[in-house]
């Protein structure tokens, strides 16, 4: 050390990469299985992802003709109760437009907290949906009549729900389709109720908000990266006793993707057909391709999605935020689900008046569940669905799909004229 310094330069990130070397690209391991990864953890000097969603803000009407009709129908003035949220998220009945997105830490999504989530999200009456990485990485079963985490997330949420409301989705990647995932689960005879009574989809992935353009990553000791060795890209460059198994994201063209989502209805016609897409550039033609080809729901996964393992700088600085995503989309072909930073009702509505039909909860429901395993994630949702109630009620609509991007005013957006035949504003001029 000579005392150098560089004022005004990362110099605590330079030095954290010439101590550690390749391990400094990702955040520090010993948080794996604890810490849930996201637009939030990039490292200081990275620039931030600007989420303009945050920033439009909801704007209530004064003449409300919504209301209007609704007084008459209620026979007095309605108030926030009288929202209705119920509605259907990629072909399950729902209570509220709210869903569980799949958890991709997969060390927490297998243990006691993604068993948690499974029960409060069926008591809800929600849809959950299960990652890609739980059956590689966990397998499917297990000797001695121990349960694989999958199956004791599906029979644990199974158990909870109401058999008219809410379902599963069961995801896969293109890599993972060596393990038989959607196989497995469709032929498996404690599912059968999930299928007999409609409420089994599964959902094909080509990316997420955390990473775009890359796969699936956990982190692995020795012994696993020689088990897995043979069916994933593994990596020493964590350093320590910890390895890193990459998958790859698949290949997708136009004609690739439609045949995915035709393949899927042929060979699983009682499962729903879910598609996830990440925050790419040119996501609005590939929902529409999905949605062309069949898809009952596509998933749109903004830049600041993500509670599994990722590369740093792929947390602040790779892929649209969602609300881009939401606006380059519009007004949208069919079920269109929102990801990414949803935990309270201004954000969530923002991102149905702006097109979606329901927005998910990763993070935030595994935070949920950690602080309270038997209620945490059920109160939270209560939280959501009261403030949204509140602010739907403002605008003067009733049912959450009632929402327009009128309803939102975004910084920098255009004045409105005013039309020639309105007064001019007191003080002005028309």
């Amino acid at each position: 050390m000579t005392g150098v310094h560089a004022p005004g330069y990362p110099e605590a990130a330079v030095r954290d990469r010439a101590r550690q070397g390749t391990a400094a690209v990702f955040p520090p391991v010993d948080g794996y299985g604890r810490q849930l990864y996201g637009a939030a953890d990039a490292p200081a000097g990275d620039p931030s992802v600007a989420d303009d969603l945050d920033a439009a803000r909801l704007v209530p009407p004064i003449f409300m003709p919504q209301r209007l009709e609704k007084l008459i129908d209620l026979g007095r003035e309605p108030t926030y109760d009288d929202v209705e949220l119920a509605t259907t998220i990629g072909g399950f009945r729902s209570p509220l437009p709210v869903y569980v997105s799949a958890f991709g830490s997969t060390r927490i999504a297998q243990g006691d907290a993604g068993l948690a989530a499974s029960r409060q999200a069926g008591r809800l009456g929600i849809p959950m949906v299960i990652g890609e990485n739980l059956v590689p990485v966990g397998g499917y079963r297990r000797a001695a009549g121990a349960e694989s985490p999958i199956l004791a997330r599906l029979r644990a949420y199974a158990a909870q729900c109401p058999p008219d409301l809410g379902g599963v989705v069961v995801q896969q990647s293109t890599e993972d389709a060596d393990s038989e995932v959607w196989n497995l689960v469709y032929s498996d005879p404690s599912v059968r109720d999930l299928v007999d009574s409609g409420r089994l989809a599964f959902e094909l992935k080509t990316g997420q908000g955390a990473k775009p353009g890359l796969g699936g990553m956990t982190v692995v000791d020795a012994a696993d990266a020689r088990r897995l060795a043979d069916r994933f890209a593994v990596r020493d460059v964590l350093g320590a006793d910890a390895w890193l198994r990459c998958a790859t994201p698949g290949t997708f063209t136009e004609e690739i993707l439609r045949q995915q989502v035709r393949f899927m209805r042929n060979n699983f016609p009682r499962a729903r057909v879910w598609v996830k897409f990440h925050p790419g550039r040119d996501v609005a033609h590939a929902a529409a391709t999905a949605w062309r080809a069949g898809a009952d729901a596509v998933t749109v996964d903004g830049a600041q999605a993500g509670t599994g393992w990722a590369p740093r700088a792929f947390l602040g600085q790779v892929g649209l935020p969602l609300g881009e995503c939401l606006r380059r989309i519009g007004r949208p072909d069919g079920c269109l689900l929102a990801s990414g930073r949803i935990w309270e009702g201004g954000r969530a509505v923002r991102a149905l008046a702006a097109g979606a039909t329901a927005v998910g909860l990763g993070r935030a429901a595994l935070l949920a569940v950690d602080t309270d395993a038997d209620a945490g994630l059920v109160r939270l949702v209560e939280a959501l669905a009261l403030e949204a109630r509140l602010l739907i009620s403002a605008l003067g609509r009733y049912t959450a799909d009632a929402l327009t991007p009128d309803d939102l005013w975004w910084p920098g957006a255009d004045a409105v004229a005013v039309p020639e035949n309105h007064p001019a504003p007191i003080g002005g001029r028309a």
